[in-house]
């Protein structure tokens, strides 16, 4: 089975256009991070699992986070706030400090947590930044995802970074408005459908989607809606500039 495979049969006339800018999403497309998220909200459940059964502690720890998105925006900080106001809810108030302290405990290891890169993204991302203006476009907290970048040891390879706090139509019109780039003319690649994907195709842009094992509940699709969009899908990031050098 070839590696690459399109979502739409039909070609269109974005396909012959040059990229002059290629971006790239991080989290689970660069690295391995929901895996940590689930780890943290296991030891969530356990901690509380004498107020509520894991799978409704699971499920009001989702509805929180979710609702708090707009507030405290997305990354392990407002991950460890949404815990806490999760605890106080499903206790009635009755979760202790030493309980508290243990979540904020968890945060702290979420954000020194090693980076493991996905199989081939070292010797791709550095092929990638050598033949093609490379950025990086990620969304959560500054901070944070500074720190997992310089972790990770890819930093040189990026031509430029952009962190922002949602990725839709808006965020990407913008970004390539500021670098007088037209949306024919942008590619990005990523794992999630809702985030690297959809708003960018929707702008008129062109979109690689690299499925990650698991995908966190927030950014989950109806695949059914997916019929018509012109996207292509890898099998793994490192099969990326082969892929892109192939369509020249």
């Amino acid at each position: 089975m070839s590696p690459a495979s399109s979502n739409c049969l039909s070609r269109t006339s974005l396909e012959s256009m040059t990229i002059k800018l290629l971006a790239l999403d991080a989290d689970d497309t660069l690295w391995h991070n929901e895996p940590i998220y689930q780890n943290t909200q296991k030891r969530f459940r356990d901690l509380l699992f004498e107020y509520h059964d894991p799978a409704w502690v699971e499920a009001r720890l989702n509805e929180t986070e979710i609702r708090n998105l707009t507030h405290f925006g997305y990354g392990v900080k407002g991950f460890v706030l949404s815990m806490i106001e999760t605890a106080i809810e499903l206790s009635e108030g009755r979760v202790s400090a030493h309980e508290i302290q243990s979540i904020i405990d968890m945060g702290r290891e979420m954000l020194v947590e090693p980076i493991e890169l996905l199989p081939g993204v070292g010797d791709a991302v550095k092929r990638l930044g050598e033949s093609h203006s490379l950025m990086l476009i990620t969304k959560g907290d500054l901070l944070d995802q500074e720190s997992k970048l310089a972790r990770s040891g890819l930093g040189e390879h990026f031509h430029a970074i952009e962190i922002v706090s949602e990725k839709d139509p808006a965020t990407y019109t913008d970004i390539l408005a500021r670098r007088e780039v037209s949306p024919a003319e942008f590619m990005m690649v990523g794992n999630s459908i809702r985030s690297d994907i959809l708003p960018v195709i929707e702008i008129g842009g062109q979109a690689v989607h690299i499925p990650y094992a698991t995908t966190w509940v927030h950014e989950r699709v109806d695949p059914e809606t997916l019929n018509e969009v012109p996207f292509h899908r890898l099998e793994r990031l490192e099969h990326l500039p082969d892929w892109l050098a192939m369509r020249r």
